[in-house]
């Protein structure tokens, strides 16, 4: 991302209504899953308030390639961090009982996004999960895409399918920020003759309470249904046990 992206993130990752609306749907996603005292792996961390969150799930650990990450993850106080990439993760195998990694595979320094899954699977035990969220739509590209340099957006089947090329059995897939897909087209058809700009800025308090509460919605719809298109994509797979020696 552009160096002033990690900026933004720090100071409006606990109160944005995207940060906040997609950790509800990150609760609907992982339910019962997400359960137990156990070692939870961020794979591309960011400036670390999801860490915060994954708390909630266990003992949460973050890898991320970027300096800047790094830097603002230590001034929220984060120690158990590691500057890696994703697709060659400094773990043993079967180090985590849980993986997640939002908006991470889509960006241009996951230069092989099969690799970086392939290194989910190796760093976790067998039963574990992993829970992903991309962007969907290569359609739905704007100027957010070149501040946070995206390679690639997703469809749905593209990502399970990959995921099980990986070795991973896929337990749920939905779109998701569904409520809003039909601005965000509107959006990206404005911004053709303008500037580059990130979407990534205060919202007055208003607008932002009324975008949060519309993802708490589509959390609670995701408990146990999905959405056919959405502007992000989220899934959660499963490794399979292993085989128990004779």
């Amino acid at each position: 991302m552009e160096k002033e992206e990690y900026l933004r993130m720090y100071h409006l990752e606990n109160s944005h209504w995207w940060y906040v609306g997609m950790r509800w749907v990150n609760r609907a996603f992982l339910g019962p899953a997400g359960a137990g005292n156990r070692r939870v792996l961020d794979a591309g961390c960011g400036t670390g308030a999801g860490m915060d969150f994954l708390e909630e799930y266990g003992h949460s650990y973050g890898v991320d390639l970027a300096k800047e990450s790094m830097d603002f993850c230590r001034i929220r106080g984060k120690e158990r961090v590691t500057q890696a990439s994703v697709d060659r993760l400094p773990f043993p195998e079967a180090s985590f009982d849980l993986v997640t990694s939002f908006d991470v595979l889509y960006h241009r320094a996951v230069v092989d996004d099969l690799s970086a899954l392939r290194e989910f699977h190796r760093v976790l035990k067998g039963g574990g999960h992993l829970l992903v969220r991309v962007p969907a739509f290569d359609f739905l590209r704007g100027h957010h895409d070149a501040m946070v340099h995206t390679r690639h957006r997703y469809h749905s089947a593209e990502l399970v399918a990959k995921l099980k090329e990986v070795g991973m059995v896929v337990e749920r897939v939905s779109y998701a920020n569904f409520l809003l897909f039909p601005l965000a087209l509107v959006k990206r058809a404005l911004e053709r003759n303008g500037d580059a700009a990130s979407d990534l800025r205060p919202t007055l308090r208003p607008i932002n309470a009324i975008l949060t509460r519309l993802l708490a919605a589509e959390a609670c719809w995701l408990k146990r249904n999905s959405f056919p298109f959405g502007l992000s994509l989220v899934a959660l797979a499963r490794k399979p046990l292993e085989e128990q020696p004779d």
